[in-house]
């Protein structure tokens, strides 16, 4: 009896250490900028207002851009110059600056973001002041060096895409397209399908996928 008395002791203590380690790992991951923000928004969920600075330091605010008349939707794109998927679709391939450009006088306003910190890969004003260049970027790139509007989103992979309807909603969250490989294009664009639906006033019939591509360079 004295011993099933100790082993009893032993075993609630054992759990006692397990539920204080897993309510210190939740705390410091709350900390971190991890935990619920980092699990983001989806579709038909209301897209985090941010504003943010481009590579030649001009503000840019998601909130004010919604507001404008001639704005029928924005798209986001999470970028990474340096990731083998971006550099797919900007460089190999010209997929972004086609459908950024073949949207831009039907009121389809185009962003990217850099959520990379400082020091890792594809980060830095400066690397991306090059990307701009060399890839042709029309568009902004709003860095978000300290992964705050990242973490909102909850944004895991470059490329990721969101397209934001005129009342803030998410219109369509995912993919670029069907093929997942750091090479080839897919047979369907999923955000050229469903931009078209939108703007014509349909329902996206695919508004929610799968991004791929390299992981966001958060610090943590």
């Amino acid at each position: 009896m004295t011993w099933l008395k100790r082993k009893g002791v032993a075993i609630l203590s054992t759990v006692a250490a397990v539920s204080a380690a897993t309510t210190l790992s939740v705390a410091v991951a709350s900390q971190n900028g991890m935990g619920q923000s980092q699990q983001g928004v989806t579709t038909g969920e209301m897209a985090p207002m941010f504003t943010l600075k481009d590579t030649e330091g001009k503000e840019h605010s998601l909130e004010a851009v919604l507001a404008k008349d001639s704005t029928k939707a924005v798209v986001i794109e999470w970028f990474n110059p340096d990731c083998p998927f971006v550099v797919k679709h900007h460089k190999n391939h010209t997929t972004m600056k086609d459908l950024a450009k073949k949207y831009a006088d039907q009121g389809i306003v185009w962003m990217a973001i850099n959520s990379g910190a400082e020091g890792l890969q594809g980060a830095g004003v400066e690397r991306n002041k090059r990307a701009v260049k060399d890839y042709g970027i029309a568009n902004p790139v709003l860095m978000d060096m300290d992964g705050k509007v990242g973490r909102q989103y909850g944004a895991k992979r470059t490329p990721e895409m969101f397209v934001i309807a005129k009342d803030g909603r998410i219109a369509y969250h995912g993919a670029i397209d069907s093929d997942r490989s750091a090479r080839n294009l897919g047979d369907t664009n999923y955000v050229d399908e469903a931009l078209t639906a939108h703007l014509a006033g349909e329902s996206i019939e695919t508004s929610r996928t799968q991004a791929y591509g390299c992981s966001v360079k958060y610090r943590n």
